[in-house]
């Protein structure tokens, strides 16, 4: 019962960021206004326990979110034949991209951070 809560709680968050998006022309996506919504309410123990609930039941059945996509490259795979240069060069900046600003944000929030007293010391960048 409190995965149905749960994917009911998401689906509130979704439709009311997509109402928002709508009226409003804000310029991003109703599901991320959603989330943006939803974030701060994660505070609350109940509405956590619920939509956790729910996360943990799409996290264990991710890969079926996949086929869609598996079925759209088989269907369009005349197509991408064409451009497979142009999407596997796109795909290996953004990975390269992503995994450096990762990188470098995770080091900068590292120095920021003061230390824990039971951690060892963390090696300066001398």
């Amino acid at each position: 019962m409190a995965a149905l809560i749960g994917f009911t709680l998401l689906l509130v968050y979704l439709v009311a960021g997509e109402l928002l998006a709508l009226w409003f022309d804000l310029g991003l996506p109703g599901p991320v206004i959603g989330m943006l919504l939803m974030w701060p309410s994660l505070s609350i123990a109940w509405v956590r326990h619920h939509v956790q609930a729910v996360a943990d039941f799409l996290l264990a059945n991710l890969s079926l979110l996949f086929i869609p996509v598996g079925v759209g490259v088989i269907l369009h795979i005349d197509v991408l034949r064409t451009i497979w240069w142009q999407v596997t060069l796109a795909l290996v900046v953004s990975t390269v991209l992503g995994l450096a600003t990762t990188t470098l944000l995770l080091r900068w929030l590292m120095r920021q951070a003061p230390p824990d007293e039971g951690s060892p010391q963390r090696p300066s960048d001398e």
